[in-house]
């Protein structure tokens, strides 16, 4: 009977040859992403600031199934530490072709009591290290002759919610993001698109925070939450090479729960 290893040399994933980094890859929809695009054959980053144990468990789940995979610790906040990552990167697979900016923190506090550190704070996780990461992971993919940038937004960023004035500005944010980057880097080959997720179950970390009520209530049309593998088979389908034909676009995962 053949191994992990060799039954996945003799599948030809469609993402076999790419390179793919995930920030913030160690649960949830992040791991879900990983583990996903690597069945796919993509080489994984896989991505943390701090959580190296949950780092290093991704990757071995990643290899056991015969992928490839290194971890890499960063704050996608730190400029020089974003550009660090993405040199070693390249260092190690040669190229980078997908960036998958999942990278958040959340928290929940009332407008009256948010403090500018607190909100500077989400800015440069959420939307700044979308741009760190992507303004360094650009000049790669077209020396690659292209690549894919996806931007995981948030709902409350489309419907609002209360005492989430930082996140919710923040994620929005990543919706001007992706257009711009779309119109300008069309021409090379880069699709650039935001993947929206709704309500998705499964534990929270406590970085996690939690679900934020919304206006209306939770109710969707299909009557239960999400799971991290709809939003990850998502993810696939725009990294794909079929995918290739969509850009700019913000693409909702919600069960109906919002319709725009």
């Amino acid at each position: 009977m053949a191994d992990a290893s060799s039954a996945r040399s003799e599948k030809v994933g469609p993402l076999e040859g790419k390179v793919a980094l995930i920030t913030g890859s160690v649960r949830r929809n992040g791991r879900a992403m990983a583990l996903a695009l690597a069945n796919d054959g993509a080489a994984i980053v896989v991505h943390a600031r701090n959580s190296a144990d949950e780092a290093h468990a991704v990757a071995r789940e990643i290899e056991a199934s015969g992928g490839r995979a290194m971890v890499h610790l960063a704050d996608v906040a730190d400029e020089a530490a974003v550009q660090g990552m993405i040199d070693a990167i390249v260092a190690k697979f040669g190229r980078l072709d997908i960036l998958i900016n999942n990278a958040a923190n959340r928290n929940q506090v009332p407008l009256a009591e948010l403090t500018l550190e607190s909100w500077n704070e989400v800015m440069g996780v959420i939307l700044g290290g979308a741009f760190l990461c992507s303004r360094a992971a650009i000049p790669h993919m077209i020396a690659g002759g292209g690549g894919t940038i996806i931007n995981i937004g948030g709902l409350t960023g489309h419907t609002g919610a209360h005492d989430r004035a930082h996140v919710i500005t923040a994620k929005a944010g990543l919706v001007g993001l992706t257009k711009a980057l779309a119109v300008e880097f069309g021409a090379k080959g880069i699709t650039v698109n935001c993947v929206v997720p709704g309500q998705i179950g499964g534990a929270r970390s406590a970085t996690s925070g939690i679900p934020a009520p919304k206006p209306g209530g939770d109710e969707n049309v299909v009557g239960r939450m999400g799971t991290f593998e709809e939003v990850a088979a998502m993810v696939r389908t725009l990294c794909l090479p079929t995918g290739a034909y969509i850009t700019g676009q913000t693409i909702h995962v919600n069960g109906g729960r919002f319709m725009p």
